[in-house]
């Protein structure tokens, strides 16, 4: 019994050193970027691109979507969601793999302003330091804000109203909820789901953000049925 509870804290021991290590490496990744530049600058330089959009010039169903698929705990949470990070584990466990990410749309934003889209551990723990820092920062609309404006549609497009134009030659605020929804389930995996490449799959991936919007009560059965006759 002595020896098996050795054995049992020895491990313990092994695998609680190894995560501070990671947090260790993580929490240097995140001082030498924010040193580098500080997430106010940052911020100044991406509303002063040329096709920045800002989120009242959006439409709702194209908010409520991204909320819907990306990170429907949002507006309730403090830049990392428990629930989503502990059901990501779980798969990725299983999977022995990263298969799911778990990330808030406040860690994404992290990601695609300060680091790179490498699945390493270090860098995921970076990006909760990070997403902390951004959330004390910024107020939540902001944060969505900045998020539809610095994340990848596929086809070279770096942001929601140059994605609108590409895919469907129309001002963000223009655009239908049929076009609204699709749009809002491409940046998962733009070089998939970008309609120009694979049609049936950006429709199919709509159908799921559309069924995401059912289950959390922006849009009712016979609203999603309507939007999917707009074609």
């Amino acid at each position: 019994m002595k020896k098996f509870l050795k054995i049992v804290f020895l491990l313990t021991l092994i695998i609680v050193s190894i995560a501070l290590l990671f947090v260790g490496n993580g929490y240097k990744m995140y001082k030498e970027a924010i040193e580098e530049i500080s997430i106010e600058d940052k911020i100044k330089e991406i509303k002063s691109k040329e096709n920045y959009t800002e989120i009242s010039d959006l439409p709702q169903n194209y908010i409520n979507a991204v909320l819907s698929v990306e990170d429907h705990r949002f507006y309730n949470h403090c830049g990392i969601d428990l629930i989503a990070i502990g059901r990501a584990t779980i798969n990725d466990i299983k999977a022995m793999d990263f298969v799911e990410g778990g990330s808030t749309i406040t860690q994404q934003l992290a990601k695609n302003i300060y680091f790179t889209q490498d699945k390493k551990f270090e860098r995921k723990i970076a990006e909760v330091f990070m997403a902390f820092k951004i959330e004390n920062k910024c107020e939540k609309d902001e944060i969505l804000e900045l998020y539809l404006n610095t994340s990848y549609f596929g086809d070279g497009y770096y942001t929601v109203r140059e994605a609108s134009l590409g895919y469907f030659g129309k001002e963000p605020n223009q655009m239908t909820d049929y076009e609204a929804i699709m749009l809002a389930g491409i940046p998962n995996a733009p070089s998939v789901y970008a309609p120009t490449k694979n049609p049936e799959l950006a429709k199919q991936r709509q159908k799921q953000v559309i069924n995401k919007m059912i289950e959390y009560k922006y849009l009712t059965q016979s609203e999603a049925d309507k939007i999917l006759k707009q074609e």
